[in-house]
């Protein structure tokens, strides 16, 4: 009986020790480390974008005396827009435009992108390569921050081989961006990302603003809706 029981011994210890292997790869699976990309993406409230059926918003700039808006009504689900400029109205779908709506939606693509880079590090991932690092310096607060840079492949889109640098501290909300044409090394354009509130769960900077200039380029009649 010894030499039997030894083997329902030894047969035990395997079953727990492939039971204990196992947990431990859920375990590893769930521990897993998620990017710097999905850490700022989920910071603005990426996980609740799944649930958006319409956005609304208006994009201004304010320079120096001039003022400039146009306000866009987005659907995500079937990527019907509405674009409303100077009194005129325009309706599309980004799957079957014709010249007229290609040139409008070029100013919908800028717009957006102003409104919602963050969740553009996800939904672009696969057309930029990306660098972090920390303690560098942001060039407008003048203090040491966490930058990501990004830089689009240089075909396709609208703005192919553009660079993006973006800069954030430990809660992973974007402070300032530098825009940098073509991945040149001198700046396009800096700004900063501030004044951020809630929509619905999506968190949005409303203001972003030049050093020691006139110049605010801002969001307003935000409106977001989600299924339930």
């Amino acid at each position: 009986m010894k030499p039997l029981f030894q083997i329902c011994s030894f047969f035990l210890i395997l079953i727990t020790i492939g039971c204990k292997s196992d947990k431990k790869k859920e375990l590893i699976k769930e521990v897993k480390e998620i990017s710097i990309l999905e850490k700022v993406a989920d910071a603005h409230g990426f996980e609740n974008w799944k649930n958006v059926t319409q956005i609304a918003f208006r994009f201004n700039v304010d320079r120096d005396s001039t003022h400039f808006e146009r306000s866009w009504v987005w659907r995500p689900k079937t990527n019907d827009i509405t674009r409303i400029s100077n009194g005129d109205t325009l309706s599309y779908n980004r799957k079957t435009m014709d010249s007229i709506a290609y040139k409008t939606n070029g100013g919908f693509i800028n717009d957006r992108y102003w409104l919602l880079a963050p969740f553009n590090l996800i939904w672009d991932s696969a057309n930029f390569q990306y660098t972090h690092s920390e303690g560098e310096m942001a060039p407008i607060a003048k203090k040491p921050m966490n930058k990501l840079t990004i830089v689009y492949k240089n075909e396709g889109g609208y703005t192919p081989g553009d660079a993006y640098d973006f800069y954030f501290e430990d809660d992973y909300l974007i402070r300032e961006w530098v825009f940098r044409k073509t991945n040149q090394a001198e700046p396009s354009m800096t700004t900063t990302w501030e004044n951020y509130n809630n929509y619905n769960g999506i968190i949005i900077a409303t203001d972003h603003k030049k050093d020691e200039s006139v110049f605010n380029l801002f969001f307003d009649d935000i409106a977001i809706h989600k299924s339930q």
